[in-house]
């Protein structure tokens, strides 16, 4: 495995009061833990508050945040960014490309169609070492990345809105 490199962000637009919202897809929850302890750490330290939505499985964290993000919107408590957080795990028939490719193709149509700051978590491996190795805090810590490349794009939208 590549060891993971990641470059510091400089832009420090404040964020502070930013409202997040993670969706998470339960199929393996010892997993899953390490993925949210490391998203919801990143959302802490940055001063943003979060809600958290439990789906059945990657295929379903899409429209669950569509459906979050348009309720929000209703009740005049707008999301400032979302978080997607899950596991795909390769196994013996072609479903692993069908939920990894959907998924992250849906993820990828909302981000651009809301311009919602989005955080791709959704880890996909081989093996159940690789998706350990990936969600731990302590290693490559997917769960934090994702909620640091939905806050990065979420300083970006704050900052070129006062332009």
């Amino acid at each position: 495995m590549a060891d993971a490199r990641r470059a510091p962000l400089k832009d420090q637009t404040d964020i502070s009061g930013a409202r997040a919202l993670i969706v998470e897809a339960r199929f393996y929850d010892d997993i899953q833990d390490a993925l949210l302890e490391g998203a919801v750490a990143e959302l802490k330290a940055a001063g943003v508050t979060h809600d958290v939505i439990t789906v059945p499985g990657a295929l379903e964290i899409p429209a669950a945040i569509a459906i979050a993000l348009d309720a929000a919107d209703r009740n005049g408590k707008p999301y400032d960014a979302a978080i997607a957080l899950g596991c795909v795990v390769r196994g013996d028939t072609i479903h692993f490309e069908i939920v990894s490719i959907e998924s992250s193709r849906a993820l990828m149509d909302l981000a651009v169609a809301r311009k919602m700051p989005l955080g791709n978590g959704i880890i996909t491996v081989n093996t159940d070492e690789q998706a350990w190795a990936r969600a731990r805090a302590s290693e490559l810590n997917k769960g934090g990345d994702a909620a640091r490349a939905a806050l990065a794009m979420l300083r970006i939208k704050r900052r070129l809105a006062k332009v």
